[in-house]
């Protein structure tokens, strides 16, 4: 299927095609990109397998370039029976490789689809996430897409301060998403999205594959967008969460945040500020805001010392224990919080140096697209994730 490239449209919006009539009987694709997941793609398929209510079809699309060894996440998948398992092998180079895979899988098997579930190969879904998606879709007929509130697992191979600050990192935003109403990203961790929504996206996406585009790092925010400009409604499900890996070193942290504040930059300055892009650009400012008012507060306190002028007041710990206190109110609403949690928010200091680190990859991120000096970032996620 061919489909033709037409503008963004931010103001219209058009009526949306109803689901099947009563029963609830919505056709349900899922879909699963996976790149060397073998560790995990099976426990990601039982959690889809042991829904109250499972998808009519599992499509599980391994995605590799030719000087990739594989390895055994599609002969796993293909053990699994009743799920569709594809391996895509792509030219040396290829780039975008999930939406490539992606697209490969709506293209085949989900474009009749009336809801489309995505999710990633280390992401698992509690058992009440497809019934409780497929309602949120009959209920609300302008509904066009649902983020699921993901979490980090409390994992044993990883740094355990790393796991915690990423924990309360989503916490917060899904707090902040729930309260708001809605959201600017369906996450590709885990997401159900609306059929018809994202036949109406394939028309904007830029090339003839289908909803996902190539131009963009952040190809769930990309698509959101557009799925928004089409006149629906995404927001965050007040009953559907996923548990998803964490970044289990400094090192694959730092690739994976650039990716996406280097992808986020880059898109708005395509997409430019409008009343879908607005809340996102007043971020970015807020974002520039902390990060200099932190380093300048940082040198200050260095050049003082320096000089021999520090001099103490009670008024420098207000700061540290309003940041302790928020971090430990936070750390509550963690779902199945730990102790581990917990001490990571009245510690501070692991909170405050992820704090400083947020604060350089949004520098380095804004440096790096206005001096066109963007790299493929997906590339340098896996290299130093080992995968």
């Amino acid at each position: 299927m061919r489909f033709e490239k037409c503008a963004y449209n931010v103001d219209v919006e058009v009526p949306k095609p109803s689901l099947p009539a009563e029963p609830r009987r919505a056709y349900v694709v899922a879909l699963i990109p996976a790149h060397r997941e073998e560790a995990e793609i099976g426990n990601t398929i039982r959690s889809l397998l042991a829904q109250n209510r499972p998808p009519n079809k599992i499509v599980v699309i391994t995605n590799r370039t030719e000087d990739r060894v594989a390895d055994r996440t599609h002969e796993i998948a293909q053990s699994f029976p009743g799920v569709t398992a594809i391996n895509l092998v792509f030219p040396i180079g290829t780039t975008h490789g999930k939406s490539r895979a992606l697209n490969h899988g709506w293209r085949h098997h989900g474009q009749l689809a009336d809801i489309v579930v995505c999710i990633d190969a280390d992401t698992r879904l509690p058992q009440n996430a497809v019934e409780d998606w497929v309602d949120e879709f009959y209920d609300n007929p302008r509904l066009g897409g649902s983020s699921s509130k993901f979490t980090m697992r409390d994992e044993r191979n990883a740094d355990q301060t790393i796991v915690q600050v990423q924990r309360a990192e989503f916490a917060r935003w899904t707090d902040t998403s729930l309260r708001r109403g809605w959201t600017s990203v369906l996450a590709g961790t885990g997401c159900a999205i609306r059929g018809a929504a994202l036949v109406e996206a394939a028309t904007t996406s830029g090339n003839d594959d289908g909803p996902w585009c190539y131009a963009s790092l952040v190809e769930d925010f990309e698509l959101t967008y557009r799925v928004r400009a089409a006149g629906y409604l995404c927001q965050v499900s007040p009953t559907v969460r996923a548990y998803t890996d964490a970044m289990k070193t400094v090192s694959a942290l730092w690739s994976q945040r650039m990716k996406w504040q280097s992808g986020t930059v880059s898109d708005l300055m395509k997409l430019g500020f409008n009343r879908l892009t607005a809340l996102d650009w007043i971020q970015q400012f807020a974002g520039f805001l902390q990060a200099f008012v932190r380093i300048g507060w940082l040198l200050a306190l260095i050049v003082s010392l320096a000089l021999g002028s520090f001099v103490f007041h009670p008024i420098w710990l207000v700061c540290p224990v309003y940041f302790a206190v928020t971090d430990w109110i936070m750390a509550a609403r963690i779902p199945h919080c730990t102790w581990r949690d917990r001490v990571n928010a009245v510690a501070l200091v692991p909170q405050d140096l992820f704090a400083y680190m947020r604060a350089g990859w949004f520098i380095y991120a804004w440096t790096e697209v206005l001096s066109g000096s963007e790299k493929d970032r997906w590339t340098v996620q896996y290299q130093s994730e080992g995968v």
